[in-house]
Order: structure tokens, then C-alpha cells, then sequence
């Protein structure tokens, strides 16, 4: 596999980023950041006589460049619904907006503000039929496609993520503490996740070690009902089918599993400072990894602590000697290639849906990646075969 940066989009006014998603079936790209920025961007198809030689490769110009306006302060998380494609974001006052497209414009659909707290993460379901949102004070809201509440509670944890099981039966709710509770689709609590990643030799971050990702994976075609070994269903503990859960921790580590009760998850160390972001492929043959590289010759926690001093003193930690750098690893866990990227602060990464770019959120700028995979060839006569894998 070869990656390689193609592209880069300044934000206006130099505005910070602090999130970004990329609809893996109609292509838009939503991004939000400071003072209420919201954008939704679109690549036009090239075209031309080279368009096709040329592929991804072939320069693109913006074909929509649309500035939401609804959010007053920074808007926090951004999630696409691709399958009733619908847009929902929030921002840091805890002001919800689920945005739909009307005649080529995005326009506000539906609007919610709890007025208590700021919301930490949403998650669609893989059928887009419900909405997990958490906030950090402990509030869980799960609403349906069509903007009914269908439960709601309070779980007196600091929230800092959720995720949806592949199947839609069981919510991942994510702590500021560092842990992981098993709840199921009505909000009853089944167990505590293990977390094998958490040796506690030591944290980047001082202190407790954190969770600073979570992506459990569900292939796009795939309904709630289809092929059990990507939902985990029966997969825990069979070696020879891929990883399907990934923990990231601020120590450097990353556990990778086939489920939530697989008993034979795996650790491995990515050899970074502090690991800050981690998101599967669409197809899922592909894990990238955010982190950063330690300063020359400074021990491997001296890095996170000085992160944990804010955007500042991260500033001050990669001017010192640190690099932003995505790792690749595949669905087993075997490390493939690594990308170096410039700026202070890689904030989210979100994959194109087939897989061939990969657009990063770096202090204002938007950086687009290009992914060259290797694909087994051979040929005869005037003929070339080319093999690729297939959609599930």
C-alpha cells in the first residue's frame, strides 16, 4: 500500500477544526470547528481525456461548498446517516441539529438543546434507525431515524464515547475514567468491557490510562441481520477471522478484538507517545491510527503530559521535536505503512467509501490522502488480471 498527501483546503479565518466525516455513499464531507463553523464539501468527479488514466491522482475542484449556519459555539461532533442521508451535528453548548438535503442545499430538519451539559459523541446505528447521544455528565438519549426519543437515562459516569454493536443489540458507553460498560439496545447494563490494553506501566497522560478511540466495525452492505463473523456474533476467539473492535489509549496502545466478549483480544503498541484517534476502512481491511511521535530523546509519558496542558503546550511539544503521524495497520493487526503529517493537531480522519482517500482534520486545514493498495496481478497474451477484493 502506498499513501500519499494530494490535497489541502484551507478554513476561512483561519478556524480551528474539531471534527470531520465523510459520507461513504454520496461523498459529501462534513467538517466542524470554531465559532460555530460548519461545512459540508463535496470533490467533483474529474473529467477530461486524463481523468481516467489518471484516477484519484487527477486534480478536483470543490462542486459544493456550503456553509451551515445554526451552530453558535463549536460544534463538536459530526455524523452522517448515509443510508436516509441526513446530517447530525452538536456543538458545545449541547445544541443539536439533524440537517437534510433539499434540492442540492443542506437545511435544518430538526433541533434539540438539552441545556445541561455538552454532548461527547453520537453514533448512528449501521441501519440508520437510531441515534445514540452522550453527554458528559452521564445523559444517554437514544431517538429514533424520525425524531422520536425512544429512551433516555442517566448513568452518573462521565461520558466521553458510544458506540453501536455492528447488529444494533448492545451500546458501548465510553468514560473520561477510562472505562468501557456493555449496556443493551434499552438501556439495560449487561457488563464492564475488559481492557487488556490498560497494563498501567504507564500513561502518556500521567495518571489513569484513557480511552482516546473507539471504532467497532460493520460493513455498509450489511444489514442488522447479515453475516454474524463482522458483528462479532460467534467470531470471539476464532484466529483465523479478521479484528473487528479497536480500543485506542493514550500509553501508545491499541486493543484490537473480534467483539465485545472475545476472550482473545490482542494488544499491540504502536510505538507512538499517545494514540489519539483510530477509524476502520469502509471495507474494513484497513485500520489507521493518530498519534504522535515522542520527542528525541524524552521519555515516552514526558510527551502526553505536556499534552495534557492543552493545545499550547501540544504546540510547544511538537516544536520541540514531535510529528503527527497516521499509522496502517490490516484487519489482523499487522502494521503496513506509515504517513507523517505537518501542523500541531490531528483532530479526526474519516475515510472516502471506497477507500482510496482519506481526509484528516489538522488545526484549519482539511488534508486529503491517496491510498495505492497492492493488488495480486498477472497476465497472458494481451490480457492483464487484476484481482481486488469484493464487496460483502
Amino acid at each position: 500500500m502506498l499513501v500519499y498527501l494530494s490535497k489541502k483546503i484551507a478554513i476561512p479565518n483561519q478556524l480551528k477544526l474539531n471534527c470531520i466525516s465523510w459520507n461513504r455513499d454520496q461523498g459529501w464531507i462534513a467538517c466542524g470547528g470554531e465559532s460555530g463553523l460548519l461545512k459540508v464539501l463535496k470533490l467533483e468527479t474529474p473529467t477530461g481525456p486524463d481523468a481516467k488514466l489518471q484516477g484519484i491522482a487527477a486534480s478536483s475542484n470543490l462542486s459544493m461548498n456550503q456553509t451551515l449556519e445554526g451552530h453558535t459555539g463549536g460544534v463538536m461532533c459530526v455524523t452522517w446517516n448515509p443510508l436516509f442521508r441526513k446530517l447530525t451535528t452538536s456543538d458545545e453548548s449541547g445544541l443539536i441539529i439533524v440537517w437534510m438535503l433539499h434540492r442540492g442545499m443542506w437545511y435544518e430538519e430538526m433541533i434539540n438543546n438539552r441545556n445541561k451539559s455538552v454532548v461527547r459523541d453520537m453514533k448512528w446505528t449501521a441501519d440508520g434507525r437510531k441515534i445514540a447521544i452522550v453527554y458528559e455528565d452521564g445523559a444517554v438519549i437514544v431517538g429514533s431515524v424520525d425524531g422520536n426519543r425512544l429512551w433516555g437515562k442517566e448513568l452518573n459516569l462521565p461520558l466521553r464515547f458510544v458506540e453501536w454493536s455492528p447488529d444494533g443489540r448492545l451500546i458501548l458507553f465510553v468514560t473520561l475514567e477510562g472505562e468501557v460498560w456493555v449496556y443493551d439496545a434499552d438501556g439495560l447494563k449487561v457488563r464492564s468491557l475488559s481492557l487488556v490494553g490498560q497494563d498501567h506501566s504507564y500513561s502518556s497522560l500521567g495518571g489513569e490510562i484513557q480511552v482516546t478511540g473507539i471504532h467497532w466495525y460493520c460493513s455498509p452492505q450489511l444489514s442488522a441481520s447479515a453475516s454474524s463473523y463482522r458483528q462479532g456474533a460467534g467470531a470471539a476467539g476464532d484466529s483465523s477471522l479478521p479484528f473487528t473492535l479497536c480500543l485506542a489509549f493514550d500509553n501508545g496502545k491499541i486493543q484490537l478484538s473480534r467483539g465485545d466478549d472475545d476472550s482473545s483480544a490482542e494488544v499491540l503498541d504502536t510505538e507512538l507517545a499517545s494514540v489519539s484517534y483510530c477509524k476502520w476502512s469502509t471495507r474494513g481491511n484497513i485500520l489507521a491510527i493518530v498519534g504522535t511521535t515522542a520527542v528525541q530523546g524524552a521519555a515516552k509519558g514526558t510527551l502526553g503530559q505536556s499534552i495534557k496542558g492543552g493545545a499550547e503546550s501540544k504546540k510547544e511539544a511538537v516544536a520541540a521535536g514531535a510529528t503527527n503521524v497516521v499509522k496502517f495497520y490490516d484487519a489482523y493487526g499487522k502494521f503496513m505503512r506509515y504517513m507523517r503529517i505537518p501542523g500541531e493537531n490531528i483532530t479526526a480522519v474519516s475515510w472516502e467509501g471506497a477507500d482510496l482517500r482519506l481526509s484528516l482534520a489538522v488545526d484549519s486545514f482539511i488534508y486529503f490522502a491517496n491510498i495505492r493498495h497492492y493488488y495480486s496481478w498477472t497476465y497472458f497474451l494481451n490480457t492483464v488480471v487484476v484481482t481486488a477484493p469484493a464487496s460483502d
